[in-house]
């Protein structure tokens, strides 16, 4: 499966984006879904995942109850809704498959989308 990430940019703290993940390719609801993010001179780090039907997520602890990540099959596109941005939160983004929503680790993902840049200024 071949995935694109889009919809990054700047924006002032307290701000929202969405991202989305295109997906062409093999079938999009066979994969569970993630996003991970990745600051200069960090490692990439898990940030939110959903099963295939999108009823299952996980999220790390630094953006629960602000990010909210879905997917809708039919258009073949997984989302995240980003609120209340942070500047911590200025990384690229990026999308990727997996078998398992419950990886948190970028080793337990098969495919990867090209990253989005989200920058956050305070």
């Amino acid at each position: 499966v071949q995935l694109h990430a889009s919809g990054g940019g700047l924006v002032q703290a307290g701000g929202f984006l969405r991202l989305s993940c295109a997906a062409s390719g093999r079938t999009f609801s066979s994969y569970d879904m993630g996003w991970f993010r990745q600051a200069p001179g960090k490692e990439r780090e898990f940030v939110a995942s959903t099963n295939w039907s999108g009823d299952r997520t996980y999220y790390t602890d630094a953006v629960k109850g602000r990010f909210t990540i879905s997917r809708d099959n039919a258009k073949n596109t997984a989302y995240l809704q980003m609120n209340s941005l942070k500047p911590e939160d200025t990384a690229v983004y990026y999308c990727a498959a997996t078998t398992s929503y419950r990886y948190n680790s970028p080793s337990g993902y098969l495919y990867w989308g090209q990253g989005t840049q989200v920058t956050v200024s305070s």
